[in-house]
């Protein structure tokens, strides 16, 4: 039995994302299980028959040889033309539709309308992404308007969390992404989003900063969380460019920047 088709059964049979390190140690259970149960087997006086070599081959499995398989099951199924494959997000690995079939795939949810969001509320929720931990203060420092009503619809979304309290005067809340935000997006990490350590490393604006000009640092990093936002944007919010937000149940569409949304991953 090949290691690849194990993980193929395991993450097709999990109702969750399994990360390598999960796969590692379920094969290795597997393998000490059967183990244990010859040995108890001979103390009761029994004859077992040996352990197959493939088996115990796996005895000592790492996250790299399952990531390595993956690979391999993957290239199975690009060269055969599959629906889909094996996918790794914040979570783990999942098995997905691919993006080709997203168009007949939404044929199986007619009723449902994907919610929208704006640009401002994309600017701010892309604020937090780069620079996350960040005080609601910071944010607003960076757009130039308030931010109340962006933050709202970002935390019911669920694609942004509160992750406690800025060592600051008044103790003002931290807002930090969600594991919703990392699936919505395609990613599994913060470091795999675009010029990540570069736009990490750009100095803001101070929350107390009201100079006339920004300085050439600053203007960097308006540009690329995309230029301080009028009151007057807010206002027309409805009528903006705006991503779909990602359905309510884990099957939800995976899309990323630039990409077309991709269909829902198969049910095991």
């Amino acid at each position: 039995m090949e290691l690849a088709s194990i993980i193929e059964a395991l993450v097709t049979a999990s109702d969750e994302a399994l990360s390598s390190e999960d796969l590692a140690r379920l094969i290795r259970s597997r393998v000490a299980e059967a183990e244990d149960a010859r040995a108890a087997a001979i103390e009761d006086g029994e004859s077992p028959a040996e352990l197959p070599e493939w088996l115990l081959s796996y005895a000592e499995v790492t996250p790299d040889q399952v990531i390595a398989a993956i690979a391999k099951l993957n290239a199975e199924y690009d060269a055969t033309g599959r629906a889909f494959n094996l996918t790794e997000r914040a979570k783990g690995w999942r098995i997905f539709t691919r993006t080709d079939y997203g168009e007949f795939i939404k044929q199986l949810f007619p009723g449902r309308r994907p919610e929208r969001l704006s640009a401002p509320a994309m600017e701010t929720l892309a604020i937090i992404a780069y620079r996350q931990p960040i005080t609601k203060a910071a944010i607003e420092a960076v757009r130039g308007v308030s931010c109340d009503g962006m933050l709202q619809k970002l935390l019911d979304r669920e694609l942004v969390r509160i992750g406690g309290r800025a060592e600051l005067p008044g103790r003002p809340l931290l807002y930090e992404t969600t594991e919703v935000f990392y699936e919505h997006f395609g990613i599994r990490s913060i470091e795999d989003l675009p010029n990540s350590d570069e736009l990490r490393r750009v100095k803001l604006p101070e929350p107390e900063e009201e100079s006339a000009e920004a300085s050439p640092e600053e203007q960097l990093a308006l540009a690329a969380t995309g230029a301080k936002t009028t009151e007057a944007e807010e206002s027309s919010t409805e009528s903006e460019a705006s991503i779909e937000t990602p359905p309510a149940d884990d099957t939800a569409a995976e899309e990323t920047s630039g990409e077309e949304p991709s269909a829902d991953p198969i049910q095991s």
